[in-house]
This record gives structure tokens, sequence and C-alpha cells, in this order.
């Protein structure tokens, strides 16, 4: 998965991108989330929500493609008037081809009812999708389009604030037309998803940052070239109790090697200080190679 997203970004390979992850989330929605009555938020949400609600007027209720794309639209068109053509972007492709998506994809159940199954599938399955389409820089319009035109106006608060509060909106409609047990499960889904495309976006090959503080410096960072062919860092510092001089070393290493570098500094100076910390990801050589943009 990280050679998948440290391909270049060439524009053919980006659509592409966008295409699949509309296509899974589609898919997420229309044979996962809609078979149960699930609303996790968002223009696709409030799409489920309409099309139970306008089941007694039209049979089978309003398509979800088609109440995705109506939504959208005149939030597109005022995102064009307020913020130009530049902001929209990719999101209206995106937004586009998710309505596609809804129209192709047949009506089929994968879940059979399964609430658990549905909750953690669907969302790793969104997670995933939100992922690619945000890695290729767009969106699927919606509430997120509608979080940046309000903070135009309640500029004291961010995107992320006013989103999750229309998404809560939504969740609470959900919650008064199909009950408590479903809502229940979308916000399980919520968080999941979310999980799942930060993980996407920031990186999945996870590895270990060490500062090491030590007398022995020189000793123990040519044995960590040597031993664990990793690069290491001299970082001036100065004890604030003893007021001494001391040179700190840092250097980053992968998951397994973190045991070996603690025996190492352990070997060379028993009374060194060693503090370890997550990376979420690296970028660079030995680890993830930098993508050209």
């Amino acid at each position: 998965m990280e050679r998948f997203f440290s391909y270049k970004r060439k524009p053919l390979f980006i659509y592409l991108v966008i295409v699949a992850g509309t296509g899974l989330l589609a898919f997420a929605i229309k044979c996962i989330f809609d078979q149960i009555s699930m609303v996790t938020g968002g223009f696709t949400g409030l799409s489920i929500l309409l099309k139970e609600l306008t089941g007694f007027f039209y049979e089978g209720g309003i398509p979800l493609w088609f109440a995705n794309l109506a939504l959208n639209i005149p939030v597109f068109l005022l995102a064009w008037k307020i913020k130009g053509k530049q902001f929209i972007g990719r999101t209206a492709i995106a937004t586009a081809l998710l309505s596609l998506w809804l129209y192709i994809l047949p009506e089929l159940d994968f879940v059979g009812g399964d609430y658990i199954l549905a909750t953690v599938f669907g969302g790793v399955l969104s997670g995933v999708s939100m992922g690619m389409i945000l890695w290729a820089n767009a969106t699927t319009g919606g509430t997120e389009m509608v979080a940046s035109l309000v903070q135009c106006k309640l500029k004291h608060y961010s995107v992320a604030q006013i989103m999750q509060v229309l998404d809560g909106m939504v969740v609470l409609v959900g919650l008064y037309v199909f009950g408590l047990r479903p809502s229940m499960y979308a916000i399980v889904t919520i968080f999941i998803s979310s999980k799942v495309t930060d993980t996407i976006l920031e990186g999945m090959k996870f590895s270990k940052a060490a500062y090491i503080i030590t007398d022995k410096y020189e000793e123990i960072a040519k044995r960590i070239m040597e031993t664990l062919d990793r690069g290491v860092t001299g970082l001036e510092g100065r004890g604030m109790y003893s007021g001494e001089r001391k040179c700190m070393l840092y250097c980053v290493v992968s998951k397994k090697q973190i045991v070996l570098l603690k025996e190492l500094v352990h070997q060379i100076d028993r009374n060194a200080f060693v503090i370890v910390g997550d990376v979420r990801e690296v970028l660079g050589e030995g680890f993830i190679e930098s993508s050209e943009h």
C-alpha cells in the first residue's frame, strides 16, 4: 500500500484513483449502509433519509444517485459564485462520479441485516475510499463543501468543527427516522471510517524515533550507523539542572530495530537516557521514497 501512495502523481493515475475511490464509496453506501438504514452523515446520509421519507409518495423512494446529485448542484453553484471555479476543481468530478456509481451499481444486500458486519466492513471500506479521494486532492462535495462556505461567515470556527455539527444533525435526523439502533452503529462507523482515512493519508508504515542522552554519544552513534545502518543526528543541548552542555542523539528506526537499538545503547552506556516515540510516516532513504508531484 505504501508503494501505491508513493506513486508519482500523474494526472491519469490521479483520476483513476478518484474513479476507484468513488466506486468503493458508492458500494459502501448502496450495498451496505442503505440496506440497513444506517445514516453516517453527509449528503449521502441525507440521500438515504430522502429515499426512506419519499417512499410513501414514490415507489422505492428517490434514488440515491439522484438525491446526491440534486443536493450537491446548488451547493456547487454557490461555491462557484463565492470562491470561484478553481475551488471546485476535482471535487466536481468526484461528486459526479459518485452519483454515476450510485446509479450503475445494483442494489444488493451484502450484510444480510448484520449491523456489526456493516459497521466494521462498511466503516473500513468508506475510510479507504475517502482516503483515496482525499489523497487525490478531491472530495465528494456534501457537508464538507457546505462547511467551507459557512466558514466564510463564521471564521472563528474551523471547517472540521462545522462539519461535525452538520454531520451530527444528519445523524440526529436518522435517529428520528430509523430509530436508536442504526444511529448508534452509525456513530461507530463514522469513528472507524475517520481512523482508516487518517491511516491512509498519514501513512501506514509506522516507525520509532529515539532520543538518546549519553556521555558516550560518539561511540553509540558509530555503532548505530554500523550495526543498524541508520543515520544519526547530534543535537546540541544543555541540562537545565546541571548547566552542562550535552550532545543528544536523534535516530529514526523501524519497529523491529528499536529493540536492537535499546540493547545496543544499554551495552555501551547503562546510564544513558533513552526516549522512544511513535513516528507516523517517514519519507526518505531507507523508509518511504518520496514521490514527485
